[in-house]
């Protein structure tokens, strides 16, 4: 988020978070669920009988438990973090009734992302997925030169007509419906900042 400010990373949260809320899901995943922003979102809802934070780094994972250890025990008891990566199998993730990638997908390497894929869509299914990542067109509008990046650890980030195919794809290769639309200030010719895909499972 070097290029962003907060109020639109905390936009994105309360917007997932509120998504996740109105499927009616009772067991919800956040994967790539970094330093807790959008766990501490979930454990306010009492409809969230079993949350689950998945999060490859340590380092971030430790900062997530520091976050929400001042939560009252009633809430702790419904959270568990787990340290792991997406892009390898967890049978404990899987059966969930919904999930969120809040601006994770980005900092996966390309070659990567067909592994993702099969976990994510093949293995976990959750019934809904609520995924955002940054709109690679949007950025001349953070003073970004042609292919820069918001932040060093981004891998990629994709156009609107690359996400709206890769999203497309990953749908109709998994058995999902993919709903898009965007977050964030809309610009005629770039649209919103922040791409959102939601992810409905068929069956």
């Amino acid at each position: 988020m070097e290029w962003e400010d907060l109020d639109l990373h905390q936009e994105r949260l309360q917007h997932v978070a509120s998504l996740l809320k109105g499927s009616g899901a009772r067991c919800v995943l956040d994967l790539g669920c970094g330093s807790g922003g959008l766990l501490q979102y979930l454990v306010r809802e009492p409809q969230f009988e079993r949350i689950v934070g998945l999060e490859l780094s340590g380092e971030l994972l430790n900062q997530a438990k520091m976050r929400l250890e001042r939560l009252p025990l009633a809430r702790r008891g419904r959270l568990t973090l787990l340290c792991g990566s997406y892009a390898e199998s967890h049978p404990t993730c899987v059966g969930f009734d919904a999930a969120a990638m809040v601006e994770t997908i980005e900092h996966v390497p390309p070659s990567l992302l067909s592994r993702v894929e099969r976990v994510v869509f093949g293995e976990l299914r959750p019934g809904l997925l609520v995924l955002t990542t940054p709109n690679h067109d949007y950025n001349p509008l953070f003073g970004l030169a042609r292919g820069e990046f918001r932040d060093h650890d981004h891998r990629f980030e994709w156009t609107r007509d690359r996400f709206r195919d890769w999203a497309q794809g990953i749908a109709y290769r998994n058995g999902y419906r993919a709903s898009l639309s965007g977050l964030g200030e809309w610009h005629s010719d770039l649209g919103q900042p922040t791409h959102l895909a939601q992810f409905v499972r068929k069956d």
